[in-house]
């Protein structure tokens, strides 16, 4: 009999509930700002030496609250500096959330923002059909690679459009992370489709050192309380297991002997530790910065 179990992605308004559910359950962002604050700066520290205008390019910039850390980071390098900064996003929803944030904030009157409702495979493939390849002084691809049909011809592809002081941050799940084991073991069961592939840092240095690129990893400690998996019925915790295992309803549609499997997974000291009577995921992230 054919699986009922479907990807969570053919309902793009369970998954943006749930993806918004693990930001609120997780320290991803606190982790990733920390990053911002205490190695972003030296990161882009010559990135826009000699400009009159920095250009930045955003890979799936969400809801822009990573965003506008990012061009907080480059004013305070560059005052006064004019900053172009395109966003490409494919969810409407997402970008509508970003613009409202960019009204709200202050300090912004140098950044032009211009959005473009795609994915960066799209990008891609208008730029190629427009025959463009504009330079950009700073790319980053914050938890975008799981999206893209080819990961190393995208990681080449949006390398080769870095000026000569410029960088690309890719930010990404840990090898060190519960998702690696999660995944790795069964990544088989689940309803993936060509919408969303399972990639970690732990594959990236065999796919930079293949493409000669220069590169420095940063590991991002970060937990998700999952807390709520365990009790039967929570809605919140039926989102988050759809989250982890980009399954549409996975309390309801995985066979019983996968989820008691999962579950159990789930429990193990290598993937959650239980703290304050919580189970905390460990959800790291790793940052990748790659020379031109």
């Amino acid at each position: 009999m054919a699986s009922p179990m479907r990807s969570l992605l053919t309902n793009p308004d369970r998954y943006l509930r749930s993806f918004r559910l693990f930001l609120e359950k997780s320290t991803e962002h606190q982790s990733m700002r920390e990053f911002m604050e205490r190695q972003l700066p030296d990161v882009i520290a010559s990135i826009g030496n000699g400009k009159s205008t920095i250009n930045v390019l955003s890979i799936g910039g969400g809801a822009g609250e990573m965003d506008l850390l990012i061009l907080s980071k480059v004013q305070a390098r560059y005052p006064g500096v004019a900053i172009n900064n395109e966003v490409i996003e494919p969810s409407a929803d997402q970008i509508s959330k970003y613009k409202e944030r960019v009204a709200q904030t202050s300090n912004l009157g140098k950044v032009k923002f211009t959005w473009h409702e795609e994915t960066a495979d799209e990008y891609e493939s208008r730029m190629n059909a427009e025959k463009k390849s504009k330079k950009w002084d700073f790319i980053h691809m914050i938890q975008v690679l799981y999206y893209v049909k080819d990961i190393p011809a995208t990681v080449r592809y949006f390398h080769s459009l870095l000026e000569s002081q410029a960088k690309l941050l890719i930010i990404l799940v840990s090898g060190k992370s519960c998702w690696e084991t999660l995944w790795n073991k069964y990544r088989s069961s689940f309803p993936l489709n060509d919408l969303c592939s399972y990639v970690s840092s732990g594959d990236f240095p065999k796919i930079l050192d293949s493409a000669g690129l220069k590169y420095q990893l940063y590991e991002l400690p970060s937990h998700l309380d999952i807390t709520s998996c365990f009790i039967e019925g929570d809605k919140d915790g039926e989102l988050l297991l759809d989250f982890l295992t980009e399954t549409l309803e996975f309390s309801k549609t995985a066979p019983p002997e996968l989820k008691r499997q999962l579950m159990e997974e789930l429990r193990k000291p290598g993937c959650s530790e239980n703290r304050d009577g919580k189970v905390l995921f460990n959800n790291n992230l790793c940052a990748i910065v790659i020379e031109p």
